[in-house]
């Protein structure tokens, strides 16, 4: 992704992160591959979206960003180096290093012997600093959980399990993948923090998966069997006869996989849509329909 982010995912360069969440997802309803089938235009869009989302919805990316530190893809802009970065500084040597404060502590059995060697150099055995990292997943990935690949700051890739379940905001540890130890000491840890991003149908709250389902005039009256999407695929439910929008019904185990094996629920909202276009037969039905003239759904809020 070349474009710039802001202009992918159609904000200001002042939005704010709810801003930019809310682009996303809208963009993601439109696009996303499962809603366009064999339509490679709306899936290189969905993906350029993605991309964006990725770099904006990181504070810190989208920071080093705006100042012009990484590019679009995420990639190091070169930095410029001045003279004195360089002035004075031997070869392997950091230009403002010393060991001439030590030089009085580095006699042969000294207390500080064990500490600072001869000249003074240090002789001390550290662990390396741990890293840390963010990885953005797609929302059914989390909840079905993926294998990533990640590129560590030294450039050595490794691929990061993201279990079952997984939440927004949980951190992976990675042993001894962070940065080299001093003196022989063992090296850091690697920290991935995962971020989890929206999806156009699904929701989630805890374990529990909700969806808002559009039905049609005729399934709502009559009921019947449709196909439900679920994280996992699409099942069979059976709505039934004379539901109405806001109803809602309890899919059990088709919610997020827990660690002791069991899932939560998915809860699907009933949302009645009539047809684009006027019908003049079921306009005709609805005149003639003296039960629908008496009926009066708002009957208790004040009428």
């Amino acid at each position: 992704m070349s474009e710039d982010p802001y202009r992918v995912l159609g904000v200001r360069k002042e939005a704010s992160q709810e801003e930019i969440q809310k682009a996303y997802r809208k963009l993601a309803k439109k696009l996303h591959p499962d809603l366009n089938p064999g339509n490679k235009q709306a899936e290189e869009q969905f993906k350029a979206a993605s991309a964006a989302y990725d770099l904006l919805s990181d504070p810190e990316k989208r920071a080093r960003f705006d100042r012009g530190e990484i590019d679009a893809e995420g990639h190091e802009r070169p930095r410029q180096r001045y003279y004195r970065d360089f002035a004075g500084a031997a070869a392997g040597e950091h230009p403002y290093a010393t060991a001439e404060g030590f030089s009085d502590f580095s006699d042969e059995g000294d207390l500080f012997s064990s500490i600072f060697g001869r000249g003074g150099r240090f002789n001390l055995r550290m662990r390396g600093q741990d890293a840390h990292y963010r990885l953005p997943v797609e929302f059914l990935e989390a909840v079905n959980g993926a294998v990533r690949r990640v590129t560590l700051a030294d450039g050595s890739t490794v691929d990061v399990t993201v279990p079952p379940g997984a939440r927004d905001g949980q951190v992976l540890r990675l042993t001894g993948k962070g940065s080299a130890g001093v003196g022989g000491g063992p090296p850091g840890d690697a920290f991935i923090e995962i971020t989890v991003k929206p999806h156009p149908i699904f929701t989630r709250k805890g374990d529990d998966i909700h969806l808002e389902l559009p039905i049609s005039l005729t399934e709502a009256v009559m009921g019947g069997k449709i196909l439900v999407p679920t994280p996992g695929g699409p099942v069979t439910m059976r709505v039934p006869k004379s539901s109405n929008s806001g109803t809602v019904l309890r899919l059990r185990g088709k919610g997020v996989p827990r660690a002791n094996g069991t899932r939560g629920d998915e809860y699907v909202r009933l949302k009645i849509v009539l047809p684009d276009k006027p019908d003049p037969e079921l306009e005709r039905f609805v005149q003639g329909w003296a039960a629908g003239k008496s009926h009066n759904p708002r009957r208790g809020m004040g009428e």
